[in-house]
């Protein structure tokens, strides 16, 4: 791997490490994923409308990976609602493949080697160690359900988006679509829960919402681009640095308190994930 796509996945890291962090910015974070959302559909649709047709067989997958983006977002700003970035963000980001990691081993035709054995135990070991911080630190122990159902969400759409993506004969195209099936599906039902109310009417929410979506999609545009130039469980593995991003950035900019134990967590999350990536 050259330094220059190195430093594209470290920047992909830290752009998806920012879209969260944007989410915390301003009174409503659900009104904020709701920006978000809105922007992902023209985002999506000025990738895939230039691209062929993706296979039809591959439309129950996109539509599944938006419904399931539905509760991943929705577990998130609940769980940011109750939680600091640098406690929430590790929870739901290493969960996640731990609980892939999990169910390859039981239900699907993959091997797992000694190695990743060593990973999903390093993982485990730092999910807990961050989630014991919520009760040693004194912080709200209800974003430990919603931190962990995202993550199961995470977990889901990953699965699906493997199996849609190799169905649709173009990934990109397919990323694409489900940015669409997401930012639809998730507004339409946004507003038919909260109401028209939920959508911020401030100029400053929509730029700060529009620009986080530009980084969502960067973040995955560039990770997808890197694996086509680099081995694709070095550039995975690389992507989880945006574990310690997101600590950083709640730490130095949000001003969230830094423990011995969150830090330690962090990197036994980051650690885990790569050694069951590669």
């Amino acid at each position: 791997m050259s330094i220059w796509v190195l430093l594209a996945v470290l920047g992909a890291a830290f752009l998806h490490a920012l879209w969260n962090a944007l989410i915390k910015v301003g009174a409503s974070r659900v009104g904020a994923m709701v920006i978000l959302s809105v922007a992902e559909v023209p985002i999506g649709l000025a990738v895939a409308l230039p691209r062929a047709p993706i296979n039809p067989e591959a439309w129950p997958w996109v539509i599944a990976a938006g419904c399931t983006h539905f509760f991943y977002k929705t577990f998130l700003v609940f769980a940011y609602d109750r939680g600091d970035l640098s406690r929430v963000y590790p929870l739901a980001r290493g969960a996640a493949p731990l609980a892939v990691a999990l169910f390859g081993a039981f239900f699907l035709d993959d091997a797992i080697t000694g190695a990743q054995y060593a990973g999903v135990a390093l993982l485990a070991c730092g999910i807990a160690l961050m989630a014991r911080g919520v009760f040693t630190d004194g912080e709200s122990r209800r974003l430990i359900p919603f931190a962990l159902g995202s993550a199961a969400a995470t977990a889901t759409y990953t699965l699906l988006d493997g199996l849609g993506a190799r169905v649709s004969g173009d990934a990109i195209s397919y990323v694409a679509w489900v940015f669409v099936a997401d930012g639809l599906i998730f507004t339409a039902g946004s507003l038919i829960w909260r109401g028209a109310g939920v959508v911020p009417r401030d100029a400053r929410a929509w730029a700060v919402g529009s620009f986080a979506s530009l980084a969502s999609y960067g973040a995955y545009a560039i990770s997808i681009w890197a694996m086509t130039v680099a081995p694709i469980a070095v550039v995975a593995a690389l992507r989880e640095t945006s574990i310690l991003f997101a600590v950083l950035i709640g730490w130095l900019v949000f001003g969230e308190r830094m423990t011995r134990d969150k830090a330690m967590a962090a990197v036994l999350i980051v650690g885990g994930v790569i050694v069951t990536r590669l």
